[in-house]
C-alpha cells in the first residue's frame, strides 16, 4: 500500500538511562530536537512561514501541515508523519552502562529517503541525552529484519549509511476470523474525546485505520489511493466482533502547550469474525502504521493472529 522500512536501532548505555511507562513521546521529543539541530538551515523560532519550509528535510519529516481546504476526507486536523516510533515495551526502567537499549522506528513513504539524517539524529540524540536522567547512550547499529535475514543500514564501527530496504506485507488469503491485539494503547476518538471499550466498533476502527493508510499514501506516497470508504464501512458493521479490551491510563509533558496531557487508551484483544476479503489487507498494513490518535507515538499498535484453521 506505501513504501516502508521497520529499522531496529540497538544502542550501548554510557550513563543511567531513565525511561517512563511508555518512552514513545519521550524518544520523539529527543529525536525532534536532534533533527531540528542538524536540519534547519534558517534557525527561526517555528516552522510556520519558513521559506525553506516545503523543501527542508526535518519539516517533511517531523512537523506536519493541516489539511488543505475542501478535502474529501474532513475528519483530521493534521497530515500524519511519515514515521511511528516503536519504545520498548510498557513500563518504567533504568538501564545501566553497558546495557543494550533497543527500539524501532518505522519510515514511510518519502520519508525513507531521508534514512541518513534519520540515522544521524538518532545518534546524536542518544549521545546527547534522553530521558528525566538525561541518560547517554552510543548508536551501535540499525538493523532490518531478523537474526538470519538481517540488513544492516548503520554500523558504528565503520559508520557506514546503507539505504534501507523496502517492506512488504506478506500476501495472506483472508481469513474469515482475527483477532487484533493491542499492545500499546488504542485512541478512538469522537468529538476530541477518547472512546472507552463500550463506544468502539468495527466500522469505526476500519474507517480510522482506512483513512490513516489514505491519508499517509496521499501526502507521503504516490498520491491518494481512492479507498471505497463506503464499501468498508458496509463489510465492517457486517461482521461480529468480540472485545476483551481495558483502559490504559497514559499521561505524558508537553512541552510545546506547557501541560500534562492525558493519553490513556484501550489495550487488549479484538476478535472480528465474517468476510473480512475487502478489510484484511488494512488491519494486516495496520500492523506497520499503528492506528489512532497519536499513532506517531507508537500507540494504536497490534499485532494480529489467524486460528489455524483458517
Amino acid at each position: 500500500m506505501l513504501p516502508h522500512a521497520r529499522l531496529r536501532l540497538h544502542a550501548v548505555v554510557d550513563t543511567p538511562l531513565r525511561l517512563p511507562d511508555y518512552a514513545g513521546s519521550t524518544l520523539r521529543g529527543a529525536f525532534g530536537g536532534a533533527l531540528r539541530r542538524i536540519a534547519c538551515m534558517t534557525h527561526v523560532p517555528t516552522c510556520t512561514g519558513c521559506p525553506l519550509l516545503r523543501t527542508c528535510p526535518y519539516a517533511v519529516v517531523f512537523e506536519s501541515a493541516p489539511p488543505a481546504e475542501g478535502h474529501s476526507l474532513q475528519k483530521f486536523s493534521e497530515v500524519p508523519r511519515p514515521y511511528v516510533i516503536e519504545p520498548p515495551a510498557w513500563g518504567a526502567r533504568e538501564w545501566q552502562p553497558g546495557e543494550t537499549l533497543e527500539f524501532n522506528m518505522v519510515l514511510l513513504g518519502r520519508a525513507i529517503e531521508q534514512a541518513p539524517l534519520i540515522v544521524l539524529a538518532w545518534q546524536r540524540a542518544l549521545a546527547q541525552g534522553i530521558g528525566p536522567s538525561d541518560g547517554r547512550a552510543q548508536l551501535l547499529r540499525v538493523t532490518q529484519g531478523c537474526a538470519t535475514c538481517e540488513h544492516r543500514v548503520f554500523d558504528a564501527s565503520d559508520r557506514t549509511i546503507q539505504a534501507p530496504q523496502l517492506e512488504s506485507v506478506p500476501p495472506c488469503n483472508p481469513p474469515t476470523t482475527t483477532t487484533l491485539h493491542f499492545h500499546t494503547p488504542l485512541r478512538l476518538q469522537a468529538n476530541g474525546h477518547a472512546l472507552g471499550a463500550e463506544r468502539v466498533n468495527a466500522r469505526r476502527l476500519i474507517l480510522a485505520l482506512a483513512r490513516r493508510i489514505s491519508l499517509l499514501a496521499e501526502f507521503h506516497g504516490h498520491g491518494a489511493p481512492g479507498f471505497d470508504f463506503a464499501a468498508l464501512a458496509k463489510d465492517a458493521e457486517a461482521l461480529t466482533e468480540t472485545r476483551n479490551l481495558s483502559w490504559r491510563d497514559w499521561s505524558r509533558r508537553s512541552s510545546r502547550q506547557q501541560q500534562t496531557m492525558s493519553l490513556g487508551g484501550l489495550v487488549g484483544e479484538w476478535t472480528l469474525n465474517g468476510d473480512l476479503s475487502r478489510i484484511w489487507p488494512f488491519l494486516q498494513f495496520g500492523q506497520t502504521t499503528h492506528v489512532g490518535k497519536e499513532a506517531v507515538f507508537g500507540l494504536g499498535g497490534y499485532r494480529v493472529s489467524v486460528p489455524v484453521s483458517n
